[in-house]
């Protein structure tokens, strides 16, 4: 049984920032419906930028110019960008050097996705039934397709038990993203979600693209900009404009929508940053390439040179949930907020099961050249 379903069990206290993290899949089917841095980013920019190579007819992409930067977050921030559910993951902060490549302006849209499933007929993760064979001690009733979804409380509970407001639903899907009774007319710009892993690299591999790296995306988040608390700088709401979709309210009772969205909103209704990239703090977490590891950061900075197009460690381990196989999550979600998880915070980090889809996870994909029919992400620095 996994650590957490055993804290569902048996009320083991997990640290905030880990309960940041939706149950994974097999969590939730061996428990299915149980209650329901200032952070120090500096991004120093190399001196010698490439051009921006030709578009050659990339709809939907920005050119990142790539660079050298300082990659990662002190834990908790400090000063007035201090926030207490941080990520402690994110550091040591060290020195990490990425090569330009071309980046989707938004996370892949529910259109865009059924383009991909009418011409392949690829079935989802959350759309197949689990099997015996894969969950052998999971309840035979908790076998059936679904995903993960996020409940709100109808009042006030303690931050210590997410299986309070994340539930297994059977039918919940990309097409059906809170249940069967949810659909997606008039939500063909939002961002497709309920994406296992799997799906998100199936989507790339036919488009052509790949996953981002986690230091490709927290370069391209950045924006250009230097030590800056998020995408779009230090203040969260400078002149009171708010800047990503995130919830304000009582978390988990009631998103208030005060950023004029109570729950997901559109791809690119929030200002672009830096680099004409949209949502990359906020609405949906957005799946990396890399394996999660707490302590990979720790890794890179102990070989005291700078960490060229780091792809990530060779295996997976997250301490909390040993026997899991997880890949980074980036961006933060609609559900973040100062109460509970601020890791829309640009230098933070997610995690997630690589079969775990929920209806606040997505993706955006890359490519390394304009020329670039397909991922390229062992090829040697272009320096």
């Amino acid at each position: 049984m996994s650590a957490l379903a055993v804290s569902a069990a048996g009320g083991l206290e997990q640290p905030k920032c880990e309960l940041c993290t939706p149950p994974s899949r097999v969590a939730q089917l061996l428990a299915a419906n149980k209650s329901s841095a200032e952070t120090h980013r500096a991004t120093a920019v190399s001196d010698e930028q490439p051009s921006t190579p030709a578009n050659n007819g990339l709809s939907g992409m920005v050119w990142i110019p790539g660079g050298e930067f300082s990659m990662g977050a002190v834990m908790n921030g400090s000063g007035s960008s201090e926030m207490p559910m941080a990520s402690n993951d994110a550091g040591p902060i060290h020195r990490v050097f990425v090569d330009g490549f071309w980046m989707d302006a938004t996370t892949v849209t529910n259109e865009q996705f059924e383009k991909f499933v009418k011409a392949t007929g690829y079935v989802t993760i959350a759309e197949r039934t689990p099997t015996k064979e894969e969950f052998p001690t999971a309840p035979a009733e908790n076998l059936v397709a679904g995903s993960v979804v996020f409940a709100p409380t109808d009042h006030e509970v303690p931050l210590d038990n997410h299986f309070q407001w994340w539930t297994y639903v059977k039918g919940a899907n990309w097409r059906h993203p809170q249940g069967p009774e949810s659909d997606l007319k008039g939500k063909e710009k939002y961002p497709v979600v309920q994406i296992a892993y799997p799906d998100a690299e199936a989507y790339a591999k036919w488009a052509g693209k790949r996953l981002p790296t986690e230091a490709e995306f927290e370069f391209a988040a950045r924006g250009g900009l230097a030590g800056k608390t998020y995408t779009w700088g230090d203040e969260f709401r400078p002149d009171g404009k708010w800047m990503a979709n995130t919830w304000q309210g009582k978390f988990p009772v009631k998103d208030a929508g005060e950023d004029g969205y109570a729950g997901i909103a559109p791809v690119a209704r929030f200002p672009a940053n830096g680099y004409g990239l949209y949502d990359m703090a906020g609405n949906v977490w957005q799946w990396c390439s890399d394996w999660y590891r707490a302590d990979y950061y720790a890794q890179l900075a102990k070989t005291g040179v700078v960490a060229m197009n780091p792809h990530g460690p060779d295996s997976p381990f997250d301490p909390s949930e040993p026997n899991e196989k997880k890949r980074v999550h980036r961006g933060g979600s609609f559900l973040c907020n100062d109460q509970y998880c601020s890791r829309y915070m640009v230098g933070t980090r997610g995690k997630g099961e690589v079969n775990t889809a929920t209806n606040h996870l997505g993706f955006r994909c890359v490519m390394t050249t304009a020329s670039a029919a397909k991922a390229a992400v062992g090829a040697a620095p272009a320096r």
